[in-house]
C-alpha cells in the first residue's frame, strides 16, 4: 500500500516507483559478452557490498513506502554463498518476490526455491546452440542450463526466459525460441540489445521491436497473433499466438522505449540507488545506512531527479553515442 503521507517513491514525472530491483553480487559463472566486458570488471572488496541484513533492513524501509515487487539479481544472484539467508528474509516482507538467474546453479537451490512462495523466475538463455552457447558466455554450461530449465518448469515455477537478441549471432533462433515457449508453456521474452560500458554496441548488432514481430507474423500468419492491452508498467510488450499456447514478449528499450509507464528502481550490491537503468548518476545508501542517518530523504532526491526517457537520452541519436553510454557501469554491476 502506498504511504500517502510521503510519496518519496514519486518523481516529478508523477511515476510511482512500486519495483526493486537489488543486485546481491557483480559475480557471475558465466561471461556473456553483452553484460560483462572482455577483460572483466573490478570487483568491490566484500567489505563494500552490503551483507544480507543491510539488504533486508533497506529493502522495508522501501516496503515501507510502498514497493510491492522486490527481484534479485546479480551479476549472478545464485552465486552469493548466503543467498538463501537473503531470499527467506525478503520473502517475510510480504511482497512479490522474483528471481533472475542464468540457472546454471538452480540444481543446487531447488529444495529451498520450493520454500519461497509464489516466487516467480527469469532465466537468460540466450540460445538454444550449445556451441553458440559457449561463443556467447565463453563457458561450457549449455547442458545444464537447460536441464535446471526444464526441471523448474517440471516443479511448477512461474518462469519466463529472456533471450538478448544480437544480429549475426542468435536471431536467427526467434522462432525456435516460440516453439520452447509452445513445448514448455513459458513465456520468451526477446531482449534488445542495449548499450552500457564495454559491451561493443553498435546499431548493426541491434534486432528490433518490429523486426522480431515481422519474423513472427510471417511464420504464424495463418493464426490470431493478439497484442496485450494490459500497459501499465509494463516492460515487455506481450503476445500471444492462438490455439498454439505461445506466449512471448518483446523489451524494446531501444527502438520503443517505455518509459512513460516506468517504476522501476535499482539497487547495486555495493549499495548505490539508480533511478534508471541507463543513468550514470547514482547516490550511495549504503554509505550513509551505516552511519546511522536516514536515507529516505536520499531515496527522495535521486527520484526526484529521475527524467522522462532513458536518463535524458530522448533521441537515438543521443542513445548510441559511445561518450553518453559508456560513462554508465557495466550491466555485470548495475543487474539484470
Amino acid at each position: 500500500m502506498i504511504n500517502n503521507n510521503n510519496k518519496i517513491l514519486t518523481d516529478s514525472y508523477g511515476r510511482f516507483h512500486s519495483y526493486l530491483r537489488i543486485s546481491l553480487i557483480e559475480k557471475c559463472n558465466l561471461r556473456c559478452n553483452y553484460c560483462m566486458p572482455i577483460n572483466g570488471v573490478p570487483l568491490k572488496p566484500k567489505k563494500d557490498l552490503m551483507t544480507s541484513e543491510e539488504i533486508f533492513e533497506i529493502s522495508k524501509i522501501f516496503v515501507k513506502y510502498g514497493v510491492d515487487k522486490i527481484r534479485l539479481t546479480g551479476g549472478e544472484p545464485l552465486v552469493r554463498k548466503d543467498f538463501e539467508e537473503i531470499i527467506k528474509k525478503i520473502s517475510t516482507l510480504k511482497t512479490k518476490i522474483s528471481l533472475t538467474t542464468n540457472a546454471v546453479l538452480v540444481d543446487r537451490h531447488i529444495s529451498y526455491l520450493k520454500k519461497i512462495k509464489n516466487l516467480s523466475i527469469n532465466i537468460s538463455l540466450d540460445t538454444l546452440n550449445s556451441e553458440k552457447f559457449k561463443k556467447i558466455t565463453f563457458r561450457d554450461h549449455f547442458t545444464k542450463t537447460y536441464q535446471n530449465l526444464i526441471m523448474l518448469v517440471d516443479n511448477n515455477f512461474k518462469v519466463k526466459l529472456n533471450v538478448v537478441l544480437m544480429k549475426g549471432i542468435n536471431d536467427d533462433e526467434i522462432l525456435d525460441f516460440i516453439q520452447l515457449s509452445i513445448k514448455l508453456g513459458i513465456q520468451i521474452r526477446f531482449i534488445e540489445f542495449m548499450p552500457f560500458d564495454g559491451n561493443s554496441w553498435k546499431k548493426d548488432k541491434l534486432v528490433s521491436q518490429n523486426e522480431i514481430l515481422s519474423v513472427v507474423k510471417a511464420h504464424y500468419a495463418n493464426h490470431f497473433i493478439e497484442e496485450s492491452t494490459d500497459t501499465k508498467n509494463f516492460i515487455a510488450r506481450d503476445f500471444k499466438i492462438r490455439k498454439l499456447n505461445a506466449s512471448f514478449g518483446i523489451i524494446s528499450t531501444v527502438t520503443n522505449p517505455f518509459c512513460d509507464t516506468c517504476n522501476r528502481i535499482r539497487l547495486t550490491a555495493d549499495g548505490k540507488l539508480k533511478n534508471c537503468l541507463f543513468s550514470n548518476n547514482e547516490v550511495d545508501l549504503l554509505k550513509s545506512f551505516r552511519s546511522g542517518k536516514l536515507i529516505e530523504p536520499i531515496i527522495s532526491g535521486i527520484i526526484d531527479k529521475k527524467m522522462s526517457v532513458r536518463a535524458g537520452m530522448d533521441t537515438f541519436e543521443k542513445f548510441k553515442n559511445p561518450e553518453i553510454h559508456s560513462k554508465n557501469r557495466s550491466m555485470i554491476t548495475i543487474g539484470g
